[in-house]
């Protein structure tokens, strides 16, 4: 006999607002998190233009992304998990710490070495690849708010009594 697809559940009822863990069950445990988060400020951080990526909760937003049952996320699970571990082993191998307890410098140090997956000697060009996946994924989560579109000068989606045509 053929037994139907599961699928994904069922449609997400819109007028209800969501909490992280809501929808599926999340992956991070809580040092997951917390190296999560350090990492999303490490690559924005705070600034005269906007605030930092963290307190917009990017890494909840990273947390349900690796955590959806949707195809191509069990990778990017993978990915992000390893990736997190592997900080925390490379800052604790150069600096005697976990990754959330490095001052900036330090921080940067261990980035530097995986930022661009091209110049990545061999041995980093794993956590290079981690690294551009988590870029992308914090710059979405980032981008995609009210704060991080002002912080880049968005004015689309706004409405307006007569077309003008396009801004300058």
């Amino acid at each position: 006999s053929v037994r139907p697809a599961a699928g994904y559940g069922t449609d997400p009822d819109l007028v209800r607002t969501y909490q992280p863990g809501d929808v599926w069950p999340l992956t991070f445990s809580e040092p997951q998190r917390a190296t999560a988060a350090t990492l999303c400020d490490t690559l924005i951080p705070a600034d005269a233009k906007g605030p930092s990526a963290s307190s917009l909760k990017v890494q909840d937003f990273i947390d349900e992304w690796i955590s959806a049952p949707y195809p191509g996320h069990e990778d990017d699970r993978r990915t992000i998990l390893d990736g997190l571990a592997w900080l925390d082993a490379e800052a604790r191998k150069r600096f005697q710490n976990d990754f959330v307890n490095l001052v900036a410098r330090q921080k940067n140090a261990i980035c530097d070495d995986i930022c661009h997956l091209p110049n990545a000697k061999p041995p980093f060009r794993q956590a290079a690849q981690f690294f551009g996946r988590y870029r992308n994924l914090t710059a979405s989560g980032y981008y995609t708010t009210p704060e991080g579109m002002k912080d880049i000068g968005y004015v689309g989606n706004v409405a307006v009594e007569k077309f003008a045509g396009p801004p300058p």
